[in-house]
């Protein structure tokens, strides 16, 4: 399976049909590179509160409330698009109004057969507690995709392993991670997060970013972190676990000319490299349950 990470300049759109027609034009780019996935970043929707006015797109808690009455457009375009360009897209995240004024970080899948599914955000970030009107999701999904098991980790969530672990016993095979942050110390963290999960669980991973400074709003500002390809660092695999990435998020001179890492992705080829494996870390993961080892004990010299 081809597949596409994209580094998402953040923009202005004037409408949702402008908006409509950037992301169309970015994933048919992908679609003509052989890409049969292509995942979008996190917050993909807040660019949309640009179409309203400053009172709204300059206030988090105003922009969340009026992009609810786009849903419905949201959904019927990745629907359309992933039909007509048969490309499997997960389209970045939308936050979601599910009671009122509180909302859950959505990340929607939309298949090339038509069908829609989502994983929610599992942890929150401190910007998204203190805005007070966030709440985290509750289940943990993986799905199918052409006979490849796939599951999301939006963001923070690459940081924890045991819920990647969960959905890796589930049999993913493959770990989709639309990302956004705002500094270098937090896409250090997320990239290596999805390169800690990749080594654990000798799986792949792509992950999206947003990209760019944005004057407008004040939840995507700045926008940092290279799109990438991920790997286990293992025999056979790059040894830094870099498949393919993008230029960095805040580099104003890549544009949407260099929007996505791509890599085609063998499963096949994957699965067999645990007869060489240098180490096996999926492997060997229960040697961590053994009871002697769940709780530390404090050793002191003699006479200390």
């Amino acid at each position: 399976m081809k597949v596409a990470a994209c580094r998402y300049a953040v923009g202005r759109p004037a409408d949702f049909p402008a908006f409509a027609a950037r992301v169309e034009a970015l994933l048919a780019q992908a679609r003509a590179q052989g890409a049969r996935l292509a995942v979008l970043p996190e917050y993909l929707a807040l660019e949309l509160a640009a179409v309203f006015p400053p009172p709204v797109h300059t206030d988090l808690h105003a922009s969340l409330a009026a992009l609810q009455a786009l849903r419905g457009d949201w959904i019927a375009l990745f629907t359309q698009l992933a039909r007509r360009l048969e490309l499997h897209i997960v389209a970045g995240s939308f936050l979601l109004e599910i009671a009122p004024g509180r909302y859950r970080n959505r990340s929607d899948l939309f298949t090339a057969d038509g069908a829609h599914l989502w994983q929610d955000k599992l942890q929150l970030t401190g910007f998204e507690r203190q805005a007070r009107v966030i709440e985290p999701g509750d289940a943990l999904h993986v799905m199918v995709l052409d006979g490849v098991r796939v599951g999301i980790a939006v963001c923070y969530d690459s940081e924890f392993p045991l819920p990647v672990r969960a959905q890796c016993e589930a049999g993913m095979q493959l770990l989709l991670v639309p990302s956004c942050t705002d500094t270098e110390a937090g896409a250090t963290r997320v990239r290596v997060g999805c390169l800690a999960r990749a080594l654990e669980n000798r799986i792949y991973v792509a992950q999206a970013v947003t990209a760019g400074r944005v004057d407008w709003s004040p939840a995507l500002d700045v926008n940092t972190g290279r799109a990438a390809l991920l790997a286990p660092m293992d025999a056979g695999l790059p040894a830094d676990g870099v498949l393919a990435q993008t230029a960095d998020g805040l580099d104003a001179q890549a544009g949407d000319a260099e929007a996505w890492a791509l890599a085609t992705l063998d499963f096949a080829r994957l699965e067999a490299t645990r007869a060489q494996a240098q180490v096996a870390n999926d492997r060997d993961w229960p040697g961590q349950w053994q009871p002697r080892l769940r709780r530390a004990r404090l050793q002191q010299a003699p006479g200390a």
